[in-house]
């Protein structure tokens, strides 16, 4: 190819240097002027062409022999584009608010979605919350139950505060033994004293955030004693000698500490119903459906990778149904609607691990005449049976789906045979507030 082109350029410089003349003749004279070509003058070609032909060359010139691409590059390829595309997940999610990093991208309506979040009830205060105010919300709530009821609320820091129940557990374990040991010896002075620098204390109760308060609420007060046999003093904590009214007490305010749970908010359905619409099936989640974490991006990552070499080596049903699995728990929520006989539509938000009986009582909940046995079918053909301990993401209704409702059969028959009918599906509340679906 280079010498394809040598040999134009030489052939270009021959025909521009004119007519020959023989070497005899007068080098003196002019020679004739050659005939001007009836073609249209050659412009000069600008820089910018000059430098792409240059370029080109240059190419052609460097050119080697194209590799052949096998199936496993392809594949390798296209994992390199899928992390591509995390990292730009990475960098346009924002994972604290509906909003698109970057001015260049635009952001949507919470009108255009499914629905407008994900939303918590906070059992306490009842207030309705999105999931990233839910933690604070709580925390907030539980100290200003400190005015009203102060054992309690420290129960309830324990168990809420504290992430690792193992630990919590341990400090359980030592809390109970200060108040066995009180009861069962009210008179001993010793103990009734907890001194604060204790090794025990230290590792296993104070790290537990609540323990104190709840220490305090039972009447422990703190206290400079002399340590025994040293010349200095150290902070205790000391309960005032105790009643056997009071000794029943601190047993039962035990039982709670020992029987006490979390308190979580819980996932707001935001039940809606939706008149007859051929778009039943299309669903626009917001982003907190697909809410991830630094570390769940990371681990995204990773699994796109597995993905690229798994797809380069043949793969056992169990290997397959393992990445099944793993596929179902990157939703967190689900967004289900249910086709009435009627052809409106129920819909409610649930979380991708409740069972399926979750979906059944909300259905039932949702009826006039909930009594009535009915069923439900999943895409595809698939009859949920709410006795069976399945979770929702494990049916592959994550993050949504439409499913088909069917009063049961037999029942049916005996209700039309009795003459009667049901007319009303939904209870009257909710079709008062019934929407068109977009």
């Amino acid at each position: 190819m280079k010498k394809f082109f040598d040999d134009i350029k030489k052939d270009i410089k021959f025909k521009s240097a004119g007519p020959g003349k023989k070497l005899t003749d007068d080098g003196s004279s002019k020679p004739q002027a050659p005939k001007a070509p009836h073609r249209a003058p050659r412009k000069t070609p600008t820089e910018g062409a000059e430098r792409a032909g240059a370029a080109a060359l240059a190419r052609i010139e460097h050119q080697h022999r194209p590799v052949l691409k096998t199936s496993q590059d392809a594949i390798r390829n296209q994992g390199k584009l899928l992390d591509f595309s995390l990292m730009d997940l990475q960098v346009l999610v924002n994972t604290d608010s509906h909003s698109v990093v970057g001015s260049g991208v635009p952001q949507k309506d919470l009108s255009c979605f499914s629905v407008s979040g994900v939303f918590f009830i906070c059992p306490l205060t009842g207030k309705t919350l999105r999931k990233t105010e839910r933690e604070m919300h709580i925390k907030e709530a539980i100290l200003m139950r400190f005015s009203e009821d102060a054992i309690e609320a420290s129960i309830m820091m324990i168990h809420t505060f504290n992430k690792d129940k193992e630990k919590v557990k341990a400090a359980l374990d030592i809390i109970s033994k200060y108040v066995e040991n009180i009861c069962k010896n009210p008179t001993e002075e010793k103990y009734r004293k907890i001194k604060l620098s204790n090794k025990v204390f230290q590792e296993k109760v104070s790290v537990i955030e609540g323990s104190r308060e709840y220490l305090q609420a039972l009447g422990f007060e703190s206290t400079t004693l002399q340590v025994d046999g040293k010349d200095r003093t150290e902070e205790f904590l000391v309960l005032p000698a105790q009643e056997s009214e009071a000794l029943e007490q601190l047993k039962v305010h035990l039982e709670r500490l020992q029987k006490g749970e979390p308190v979580r908010a819980k996932l707001d359905r935001q039940t809606q119903v939706f008149r007859p619409s051929k778009h039943a099936t299309h669903f626009e989640l917001p982003p907190d459906f697909y809410n991830l974490t630094a570390e769940e991006l990371k681990r995204e990552q990773q699994l796109k990778s597995e993905i690229v070499e798994r797809n380069t080596m043949l793969r056992t049903k169990a290997m397959r149904e393992k990445d099944e699995q793993r596929e179902r728990r990157k939703y967190n929520y689900a967004l289900l609607r249910v086709r009435l006989p009627d052809e409106n539509i129920l819909q409610g938000t649930f979380l991708a691990w409740e069972r399926v009986a979750a979906l059944y009582q909300f259905v039932r909940d949702s009826l006039e005449n909930g009594w009535q046995p009915f069923e439900l079918m999943a895409p595809g053909g698939q009859k949920l049976k709410e006795e069976e301990e399945l979770a929702l993401n494990e049916c592959n209704l994550a993050p949504a789906a439409l499913l088909t409702f069917s009063w049961d059969a037999a029942v049916q028959a005996d209700i039309a045979a009795a003459g009667g009918k049901t007319a009303v599906l939904l209870k009257a509340a909710l079709l008062e507030n019934i929407k068109t679906l977009s």
